[in-house]
């Protein structure tokens, strides 16, 4: 392996009553792919944001070193200036420019008049897509495209300023299991003409995969450096969460499953792009009491936009919601909850929570009325509403009155499961519960998942994640072309059945 091209040394960087890094160095030789690993405020997207110049030098302490020499990175446009470029975990792009127009931001070619060469620049742009193996139009608009496809434009418009150092925060999260596939193709490639990377996800089986070297943060330290030669995942695992961990999933067998609680019949729902087709044409299924069905099929299939319609959040072009055995009108979500139907979202920092409230507040949004004395809060009634639910879930915060948006992704995701715990559902919809949150609040995602099944609460669950799905259902419904492929049960199920139905092949 050849010389250093990065090194951060004893990095340290605070918040008002928060270290968000302490101490903390990696390194980086050329040609060379790293992996950061760690739980959700262990401090990887703090530390990649301080290369990124997000936090400039001065608001932290430490060094950092470029190719052997001092770097001040002031912002990121000096980052990317000194070679280092980052895609960042929450895509960002601008919706209303063109695909074209966003990857060549900023470095926008022009002419002898010192216009803008647009057929340049959609050239630049047809020739990062293709390094990606991705078939998108240069003059499609970004807000045409699905998140993987934005995705998938983040990181071509990192491509084409050439990086020394290309930092991926959670590159995956919205791709296909191909897609994905593709990209760690790609980076293996990039490696080989000495383009040195680091890889940040929670799936740890892609960071083994692509890893050369890979360093454990927890609680904003450095904790251990593996070679690939010494990966152990369950030695990577403990030394991220501090504590050993017997099994990653419960077991789900013994429980009473009992009669059907919801019936779906006969939804269709309107394409979310093209308006003139439907996403979800003809579907129906049934829920039993007590019984954790899964919800599969490929990103783009329409399993959100189904539970999105059901539960009154997405407008349907037809469709019938029974509840134990009676119909009911579900117009909007707040019909939902009434019928005690809760929703888990995909998205829980545009969905799920308001950032300026602090934890009690989020987790009462969905039962004011019950806290209500007049037209005002009362605040006793909050605090004895949420508590028994932040101890229940073991919501890791300070207090009630904490912000939200200081806590770790899962245990915001807990703040939003306890918020449909409020209202008394019988029913909960769960759309990708545990995307984006570390192998440890996973676990504990799980064993809430299984104890509110025991309880008699009916769960249907959506997860791109096979092994996960496969693990926490009972029975699986399959989504192909907007319409169900199959119905498959436990002791038949496996990633390469489900794979395929969903697929039609």
């Amino acid at each position: 392996m050849n010389e250093n091209v990065l090194q951060m040394k004893n990095i340290t960087k605070t918040f008002p009553g928060v270290v968000a890094l302490n101490n903390v160095s990696i390194d980086l030789r050329e040609g060379e792919i790293i992996g950061i690993v760690g739980e959700n405020g262990a401090g990887k997207s703090t530390l990649m944001m301080v290369l990124a110049g997000e936090y400039p030098h001065g608001s932290y302490s430490g060094e950092i070193w470029v190719g052997g020499a001092p770097a001040h990175i002031l912002s990121p446009r000096h980052a990317e200036k000194a070679g280092i470029a980052m895609i960042y975990q929450h895509i960002h792009v601008e919706l209303d420019l063109t695909v074209a127009e966003n990857i060549c931001l900023g470095i926008l070619p022009r002419g002898t008049l010192g216009l803008i060469d647009w057929n340049r620049t959609r050239a630049i742009a047809r020739e990062a897509l293709s390094l990606l193996k991705v078939d998108i139009d240069p003059s499609a608009t970004m807000r045409s495209l699905n998140t993987s496809m934005q995705q998938l434009v983040c990181i071509a418009r990192a491509l084409v300023r050439n990086p020394k150092v290309l930092i991926l925060d959670e590159p995956t999260s919205a791709l296909t299991e191909s897609e994905t596939r593709n990209l760690l193709d790609i980076l293996k490639e990039l490696k080989e003409t000495g383009i040195s990377c680091i890889f940040i996800s929670h799936k740890l089986k892609e960071v083994f995969e692509i890893s050369d070297r890979i360093f454990v943060l927890r609680d904003a330290c450095n904790i251990s450096c593996y070679t690939k030669d010494e990966l152990d995942s369950k030695r990577v695992i403990e030394d991220m969460i501090g504590r050993r961990i017997d099994a990653m999933y419960p077991s789900m067998e013994g429980r009473a499953i009992g009669g059907e609680v919801l019936r779906a019949e006969n939804f269709k729902v309107r394409h979310p792009v093209s308006t003139s087709k439907n996403i979800i044409e003809d579907v129906s299924f049934s829920l039993r009491r007590g019984e954790v069905m899964g919800l599969v099929g490929l990103v783009g299939s329409g399993r959100s936009e189904l539970l999105r319609a059901i539960f009154g959040a997405l407008p349907k072009r037809s469709g019938k919601v029974f509840i134990d055995g009676k119909e009911y009108d579900i117009h909007s979500t707040r019909d939902a909850i009434r019928h005690h139907i809760g929703f888990l979202t995909e998205d829980r920092k545009s969905d799920g929570v308001v950032g300026t409230m602090n934890v009690k507040e989020n987790m009462t949004l969905s039962v004011l009325r019950q806290i209500a004395v007049g037209p005002f809060v009362s605040k006793q009634r909050e605090v004895k509403k949420v508590s028994p639910y932040f101890d229940l879930l073991k919501i890791k915060a300070p207090s009630l009155k904490t912000n939200i948006s200081t806590l770790s992704g899962g245990n915001q995701q807990k703040v939003v499961l306890a918020k449909s715990l409020l209202t008394d559902m019988r029913v909960l919809f769960l759309d990708e519960p545990t995307v984006g949150i570390d192998v440890g609040a996973k676990a504990e995602i799980y064993k809430i998942i299984k104890n509110l099944a025991e309880s008699g609460l009916s769960i249907v669950m959506v997860s791109s994640e096979y092994p996960e799905i496969l693990a926490m259902c009972d029975r699986f419904i399959v989504i192909a072309n907007g319409r169900v492929a199959g119905e498959v049960s436990k002791s038949e199920a496996s990633e390469t059945a489900l794979i395929r139905l969903a697929s039609n092949v």
